[in-house]
């Protein structure tokens, strides 16, 4: 297992150099985790593709590749009753239609009728358009109430690897990109079980989602482009080991662990953090459940509404005004000139 800390005096390319500046200037940019990797023989066990799985000669990081064949992924050795998931990844470039790569936990492979499940996953476009990605979460099988937001980046995901993380504790949910925390979900009685509760096992797959993924099914994947790449390194479990069978035994056992995973640097959002967060949400959510008031009349439960963010959707809990996130804030710009012009006017008036 290897070290990990966060350091300036890496080398950095152009890219991240430009990302580094606009990251400082957008408030984006916070010390990493202080994280222990493994090795992917350490942690993880190929899924399926076993030809499409690539590990480094010094297998600390893997590929995963899709081609007209098969797709690829891996799992976690182990499922775990709690933990911090977390890896740096870089995803496919260029034409990505169809595509989708996914860093997730579940347990769908024990628990197939009333499985959890937290999810990452990315999905592609056509060549030209960014990627995008989904977060998501169920509890006790509560498929039929996904609880899904979506977003846009500020970077190129196929340019540079950054860190993707989830955090799963008895409190709360916490999805990070980079230091950045951009969702919580923080566990309340209202949620019943459809918190996730049971021990998980952490997934990464790639493959062909032709009937969804982009616009709608509107665009496949092409693969004249094939193989597609996307690469996971650094790779981190940090967690209580268990055997979901002994449930009970297990939540015992695994009591001091859970103690020393709310103790960990990642699981307090600081107030610089939250306040990113907010700004990231601002920017780059363009569809929240929260939100969707045609899919869900009541608010589910876990749901914070911030009045000056609900503004800004429609009942389908998609941005107004097209979903560019640039065009609303043209328009709420031109909005506050128009009422600063409007005051200007008034107290000009008022002197005469």
């Amino acid at each position: 297992m290897g070290r990990l800390h966060g350091s300036l005096s890496e080398t950095l390319t152009p890219f991240s150099l430009l990302f580094f500046f606009f990251s400082w200037f957008s408030g984006f940019t916070f010390a990493a985790f202080n994280l222990t990797t493994l090795s992917f023989d350490e942690g993880y066990s190929p899924l399926f593709g076993d030809g499409n799985l690539v590990r480094s000669p010094d297998g600390h990081s893997v590929r995963l590749l899709l081609d007209v064949y098969t797709g690829s992924g891996f799992i976690s050795s182990s499922m775990y009753q709690h933990g911090f998931f977390s890896a740096k990844i870089k995803l496919p470039s260029d034409y990505t239609a169809g595509i989708v790569v996914a860093f997730y936990t579940s347990n769908g492979d024990v628990f197939e009728k009333n499985h959890d499940e937290l999810d990452f996953e990315f999905l592609g476009n056509i060549e030209g358009k960014p990627w995008r990605f989904q977060t998501n979460l169920y509890g006790n099988g509560s498929t039929n109430r996904g609880r899904e937001e979506r977003y846009s980046l500020w970077f190129d995901p196929s340019k540079e690897f950054h860190r993707y993380s989830i955090l799963w504790t008895v409190k709360n949910i916490i999805f990070y990109i980079d230091e950045v925390p951009i969702r919580e979900v923080v566990r309340n009685d209202e949620m019943g079980g459809d918190y996730p509760s049971k021990p998980m096992s952490l997934y990464a797959t790639i493959w062909d989602a032709s009937s969804w993924a982009t616009s709608g099914g509107k665009y496949k994947v092409n693969y004249k482009y094939a193989p597609f790449t996307s690469e996971f390194k650094e790779l981190v479990l940090e967690g209580c080991p268990t055997d979901p069978i002994q449930e009970f035994t297990n939540a015992s056992a695994c009591s001091d662990r859970h103690a020393w995973l709310e103790s960990r640097d990642y699981a307090l959002i600081t107030p610089e953090q939250r306040a990113a967060m907010r700004r990231f949400r601002q920017r780059y959510m363009y569809y929240s459940y929260c939100y969707d008031s045609l899919r869900y009349p009541v608010t589910p439960p876990e749901c914070v509404i911030y009045p000056t963010e609900k503004e800004r959707f429609q009942d389908s809990g998609r941005l107004k005004f097209g979903g560019s996130h640039r065009k609303q804030a043209r328009i709420t710009r031109a909005r506050r000139k128009r009422r600063s012009r409007v005051a200007s006017i008034s107290n000009d008036q008022t002197d005469m």
